[in-house]
């Protein structure tokens, strides 16, 4: 599809994405969006950023009745802040409809007592919120959704690494028959295909392809941070240049507080988003950084898939997520519909294996430093892999450094050669051993998979 008008959606529709400024349709919507029309269950895999949540919004409001006064329906997000955004983009398309449709958003933290006594009143006719929220209205019997015919499970991943499964399968289960199921994630992890099979119906299955892991338009950099003071080093990173928004994230709600506190002292303004935060207070914080009122924004994962702010030009990971799935949304904060941005990594020695595992999920770094306040090139990680292997004969050019050593022989040298190689052995021995193991756990859970 080269054009929206040609998935013949209602003309306030169009209206809507003209207001956005959508020329053309994304690589996810192109694909899902007829299957939706057609009423097919799907499963759609792309990678953040990608236009998952209009993939799913424009469909389903093609299909809303604005005349039936009955939950029609439901979409579940993991996290608050995603639900906060859906429902914004979904207020934004209502706005070119002229017959009002009521969206009814619920998410955990906020008055559910008000959200019950409104609903014995009115139901709504599109539903947004996480699913322990959406979950307990439905068994206090204050939302209906037995009229609802749509139910889409966004972020799936995201949803199974929470525990929500359970709640979202509760959730599907309070749904009359002939219910159309969509489910959308950056990535489709295979325990929740049982979930799937359990509720689709020959769902269409689009693995959308990326060039890159993340968006070609960032330039990704990796800095080391050892002999160095974490906090001055993104200090210095944030007072350099004019980044025009800048998301840092950690692993932990202390280490954000931290980290706020050290930038707050040295004089910027700074932003904190963090589980520990009241919802009101975050949606208050999350309103002032769309205005622009701060420059640099510190985060918990918690807020990585849900801030969509327009203009992210940096992204800092202080460390790298234990969750690495998690590295993909983080980074997908900044060169969104074609913008360039910069993510920048920070990482540790032993933060190697990591840096590894992300390289071997397609993610390639650019080696940096910062010298005399200047970003610059730096040496290359896996240099190391270039030195000689076990059994292997030296290079023609290392054998003449060798010879040329020996002309000049001080006392000791030879034993430290040879304690040198005896290590070198060693670790070789290690590492082979270690990737024998992990070959065979790897084989055996092939095969277990296979046999299922």
């Amino acid at each position: 599809m080269t054009s929206f008008k040609e998935f013949n959606l209602k003309p306030f529709l169009l209206d809507a994405i003209s207001d956005l400024g959508f020329s053309e349709p994304t690589p996810v919507q192109s694909k899902m969006i007829p299957y939706i029309l057609n009423g097919r269950d799907v499963v759609g895999q792309s990678a953040t950023g990608s236009g998952k949540t209009h993939a799913f919004l424009l469909p389903i409001f093609n299909q809303i009745d604005p005349e039936k006064h009955v939950v029609q329906a439901v979409i579940t997000t993991p996290s608050r802040e995603l639900a906060y955004q859906i429902t914004d983009a979904a207020k934004q398309i209502i706005k070119f409809n002229d017959k009002p449709i009521q969206i009814g958003s619920y998410i955990g933290g906020t008055d559910k007592k008000r959200q019950i006594e409104k609903l014995k009143r009115e139901q709504p006719q599109i539903v947004v919120g996480t699913p322990g929220r959406i979950w307990d209205l439905i068994d206090n019997g204050g939302l209906d959704v037995h009229s609802a015919n749509q139910l889409v499970i966004d972020e799936a991943d995201m949803t199974l690494d929470l525990g929500f499964l359970d709640v979202v399968d509760k959730i599907a289960a309070s749904f009359g028959k002939n219910v159309q199921m969509m489910v959308f994630s950056a990535t489709i992890p295979q325990k929740i295909s049982v979930f799937l099979k359990k509720y689709m119906d020959n769902p269409v299955v689009e693995e959308i392809p990326v060039e890159t892991v993340i968006s070609s338009t960032i330039d990704n950099w990796l800095i080391s941070t050892k002999g160095k003071n974490k906090n001055q080093l993104i200090y210095n990173l944030l007072t350099m240049g004019e980044p025009y928004l800048v998301l840092i994230f950690a692993n932990t709600k202390q280490r954000v507080e931290e980290l706020t506190d050290f930038l707050k002292q040295n004089g910027l303004k700074v932003a904190m988003i963090h589980g520990g935060i009241k919802p009101r207070e975050r949606k208050s914080i999350m309103k002032r950084v769309r205005n622009l009122e701060f420059q640099f924004v510190v985060a918990t994962d918690l807020a990585a898939r849900g801030i969509d702010i327009e203009g992210v030009s940096h992204v800092i990971n202080d460390d790298i997520p234990e969750n690495l799935e998690f590295f993909i949304h983080r980074v997908g904060r900044t060169g969104r519909n074609g913008m360039p941005g910069i993510s920048i990594t920070l990482y540790e020695p032993d933060d190697e294996a990591k840096v590894t595992e992300l390289e071997s999920m397609g993610i390639e770094f650019k080696p940096k430093k910062l010298s005399n306040h200047e970003i610059v090139d730096s040496y290359d990680r896996n240099r190391r892999k270039t030195h000689r292997k076990k059994g292997e004969k030296l290079d023609p050019t290392m054998i003449g450094m060798i010879k040329k050593k020996k002309k000049n022989i001080k006392p000791g040298y030879k034993r430290r050669i040879k304690n040198t190689i005896s290590r070198k052995q060693e670790m070789d021995r290690r590492v082979k051993k270690r990737n024998e193991a992990r070959a065979q756990r790897k084989q055996k859970k092939n095969s277990s998979t296979r046999y299922k």
